[in-house]
Order: C-alpha cells, then structure tokens, then sequence
C-alpha cells in the first residue's frame, strides 16, 4: 500500500527519525496558518511547498515549491492545489492534486555545506536479506546514478537472523564521507531508518534526499513508503493512511470484491483464476496478436458473484474489444463458475463483445454444457489452443 510523503514521515518521526517541521493543508488559508504555526515552532523564514500524490518526480512537474515569505506560501498553495500533475510517474494523464505539505526550510546558512544523500531499504529477493541502498548523490533519479556512475551507489545486506549491526551503520557513515557530529548523526538516522522499516512491515522505505543540514543535522527531507498489505492485519491504524483518490478506480472496486486486479492498456480483459495462470493467458493473448487490458485474479473461491463483479469492472474499459475467461478447476469447479458466467451475463444484459470462456479441470465438461446450451453468445474452449485461436479470430 502507497502512503503520502507526510504520513511516512509521521512513521518514521515516531521511530526518532528527524524530519521537517510540516503541516498539511487542503486551501491557500490553511497554507498561511500552516506556514505561521511552524514559523513560530521554529523560526524558519522559507518554507517548502509541496504536492501529495502517490508520485515521484513532483519538483520537475511543477508540484515543489520553495517561498520566502508567507504571502508566497499561500499564492504557491494557491497554483498547486487542484493543479493536474504529471510527472513520469503518473503518465501523460496526471494526477489532480488535493492537499499540500508545509514543511519548514532546512537549506539554511550556516558553517557548514548543505549535503545531499540517497538511501533506500528494500528487500534483496536474490538473497533474501533487507538491504540497505544508499548515495553520496542524493536529491538525484537514481536509476540514472546507476546507470552513469554505479561506483557511487553502495549496498549493505543485512543477515534478518541478527539484524542491523553497529559497525554496519558506521561503514555507512563512512561511506557518505562523513565525519564528527555528522557521523554520529547518521549513524543514529540508519539505525532509527531500519527500526522503522522492520517494525511497520514495510516493502520500501526511499528516502531522496536525505540532508544534511548546515549545522550537521541528518534529516529526511522527502518520504518514499510502501506498506507490505500482507500484514495490515499487524497494523489496523495503518489501513487509515489509504487514500482511494491516488488509486485507480476499478482497483478500489476489485479489492472490495476480493479480486486481485490491475488495469493495463491493451484491448482483450482477461478474468483467471491464480496468479500463474493469469500470466500464462496474458502470454496466449499476446501470441493470439491481442494485448492484455488487465490482470484479473478471482482466486479459488470464484462464484456468480465475484464473476459478475470481474465481468462489470472489464467491462468499464472502453478499450476492451474481447474478453478470455481462463479457469482451471482445482478448488474451484468448473460447472459453478459456468454458473456464474450465465448469471452475470443475464444480469447485466447487453454485452456487446466477445466473451471467450477456457475451462479444464473439475467438472470442465458440465460448465462447458452449460455455456453451450445457455444460448448466450459465448464461445467455450476446453484447451488453451482452443482458446487462442477464438481470440486470435475475435481480435481480427
């Protein structure tokens, strides 16, 4: 699960991370109060201004603004709030931005340099350890850091048997190129980082940049967090940070059905049941000259009317020209999501695209006899040849 910029600060600031002082604000006024609230916390003169949508890359779009001054906070409010952001992120579509952060300024003079680093914790699947990803190149797209100066990305894996140990964040320390207060800081920034990832279940924790302040302040001036949803059931206060606005529509509207969905940009819908399986029909249509329009699994306890919800969420896709029902009867059986094809087509009435059903397995044969003899305009297969065939005919 995405979370905003703010509400993975409020984690990590519960974890003794340093972060800005910020407020969110959903108009200009509430900008101004925000922006006078956290002059008088911390006597700071600039602020920084900054959309919440579930994207990077918001500073180049337009979505980062830095005022020096409270009237420049609120007319910054003013441009950003209700602005439709693009980013390369969000697509040439965009995404309409409801409410800022007023953070206080840390770019401040002082006897030191402001510095800029990177820092990521993620999970290594190749060895099954967390590992730690950090940069003396912060504030930067690091997948283009890696690609031109890889030498200047290091990786620390951490054993998950004894966890993060001291000389560990110390080498990171070291590695940034840092030195006395600094040092200490950011020793204690890793350790408070990795308590945070470990103990909220996260999947991704990006910090770009992380600063370091004039005075030798380690802060995390920006958020990057992903929740593991595996283990909200750990974390039910978690499950407020959801902001349905930053997701797509007909993935709000799988979810309350139970059906794992995400929507693509091709023309067949497809509607399977198990993960592999749903990869392996999206392989057929695109060898049947077809493109998937989304992947779409209703799992082992599919019935009439988990399949009547895949069948309308497809069907919302105006691209959709052709839809492949793929099922392999396990758990499931055949003849009851046969059922439940019939129901949801009577149900919803005029379905004016192809609808291709594959069924194998568990009473394969009954649910086919009962497509065929509904009288409804569906073509059932049996085999995945079958199957693609029809597709490669309907998508000519």
């Amino acid at each position: 699960m995405n979370i905003h910029e703010y509400q993975g600060k409020a984690i990590l600031s519960n974890y003794g991370v340093q972060v800005p002082v910020g407020i969110i604000a959903k108009s200009s006024k509430e900008a101004r109060s925000a922006a006078i609230t956290i002059q008088q916390k911390t006597g700071t003169d600039t602020w920084a201004v900054k959309a919440q949508i579930h994207a990077g890359g918001r500073g180049k779009g337009g979505g980062v603004k830095i005022a020096r001054s409270i009237a420049e906070v609120e007319k910054y409010a003013g441009e950003i709030i209700g602005m439709n952001l693009v980013t390369h992120q969000t697509g040439p579509a965009g995404k309409e931005v409801h409410k800022i952060l007023i953070e206080q300024g840390i770019y401040y003079p002082g006897d030191h340099p402001v510095e800029e680093y990177y820092m990521s914790i993620l999970l290594n699947r190749q060895t099954g350890r967390n590992i730690i990803m950090y940069s003396t190149e912060g504030g930067m797209d690091i997948e283009a850091v890696a690609k031109k100066t890889p030498n200047l990305i290091f990786k620390e894996d951490i054993d998950p048997g004894i966890g993060l140990q001291a000389f560990q964040s110390r080498k990171i320390a070291f590695n940034l190129g840092l030195s006395g207060k600094a040092f200490k800081q950011m020793i204690q920034f890793v350790d408070s980082l990795y308590r945070a990832y470990v103990e909220s279940d996260a999947s991704l924790f990006e910090i770009n940049p992380v600063i370091k302040t004039s005075d030798e302040l380690i802060m995390a001036a920006d958020s990057k967090v992903n929740l593991d949803d595996n283990a909200l059931s750990r974390h039910q206060d978690y499950l407020e940070l959801r902001d349905l606005t930053e997701e797509d529509p007909t993935e709000v509207e799988a979810s309350k059905y139970d059906l794992n969905f995400i929507k693509l940009d091709g023309n067949v819908g497809c509607m399977v049941n198990g993960a592999g399986l749903a990869m392996a029909t999206m392989d057929i249509i695109k060898l049947s000259g077809g493109h998937p329009a989304n992947f779409l699994d209703v799992g082992g306890t599919a019935n009439a009317q988990t399949v009547e919800a895949g069948f309308r969420i497809i069907l919302k896709d105006p691209n959709v020209s052709a839809i492949l029902i793929n099922i392999f009867g396990g758990i499931v059986r055949c003849d009851r999501v046969a059922q439940g094809v019939v129901d949801a087509y009577n149900a919803i009435g005029d379905i004016r695209i192809p609808v291709i059903v594959r069924l194998q397995g568990t009473n394969a044969e009954e649910g086919k006899k009962l497509i065929d003899d509904s009288g409804l305009s569906v073509h059932s297969a049996i085999s995945l040849k079958e199957a693609a065939d029809l597709v490669k005919e309907v998508v000519k």
